[in-house]
């Protein structure tokens, strides 16, 4: 897409993976960046004056252009990370990535989303057996990390909205996951229910196609 038609850009968290590049982006395009009011401080901006900053409190709704845009707490390792629910002409757009676990608040903000976003992070037994020291494996597996596969595959048997028409999956590691896993172990899950939600895996290194709706 041309970058000159993005007019904001929303922070989940202050992590180097979701921010780097923030602030030259926003001040070339001259854009607000909104992030809450506990992640504001982490952001490391160095020597450059940070762009125009629009600061929320977690939990809060509000504008950004035709967006009604709904922040959400989830639980992650960093200060005060968010989710996002976008809603606009009927359509309603989540995003739920880096969350070591899907508390009933999650599920409840996820429902009735015609596109979500979720995060499949890892295969627990490619985890296990993976390159990452024990201390950074325990912190994938905890309740502040990451979604394993088997974790979002429980959610689309249980809890996934029957409105939800696009499933995407993403945030998968590259040392500790395979997109065809995560295809195959989603795939079961959505048979398992008879949905025919369209299921679509993001890769890191590769843009996906644009949602119409």
């Amino acid at each position: 897409m041309d970058p000159q038609s993005i007019s904001a850009i929303l922070i989940t968290h202050e992590h180097s993976d979701h921010i780097q590049g923030l602030g030259p982006i926003a001040r070339k395009l001259n854009i607000p960046v909104y992030l809450s009011r506990l992640t504001a401080p982490g952001i490391p901006w160095g020597e450059f004056e940070p762009p125009a900053l629009e600061l929320f409190q977690a939990g809060s709704v509000f504008p950004v252009g035709d967006f009604d845009v709904t922040s959400f707490t989830i639980p992650h390792d960093a200060a005060d990370p968010v989710g996002f629910s976008l809603r606009a002409e009927g359509i309603k757009v989540s995003i739920a990535t880096d969350l070591g676990y899907l508390p009933e608040s999650i599920r409840y903000h996820l429902r009735g989303s015609d596109v979500l976003l979720l995060e499949s992070n890892h295969d627990v037994e490619m985890l296990k057996v993976g390159p990452y020291p024990w201390s950074i494996k325990q912190r994938v597996m905890g309740r502040m990390g990451h979604l394993s596969n088997d974790v979002v595959s429980d959610f689309i048997r249980k809890d996934l909205d029957l409105n939800t028409s696009t499933l995407i999956l993403g945030h998968l590691s590259e040392h500790n996951n395979h997109p065809e896993i995560v295809r195959l172990v989603a795939s079961q899950a959505l048979q398992g229910r008879d949905l025919f939600t369209r299921l679509v895996i993001a890769e890191a290194n590769r843009a996906t196609e644009a949602f119409t709706y």
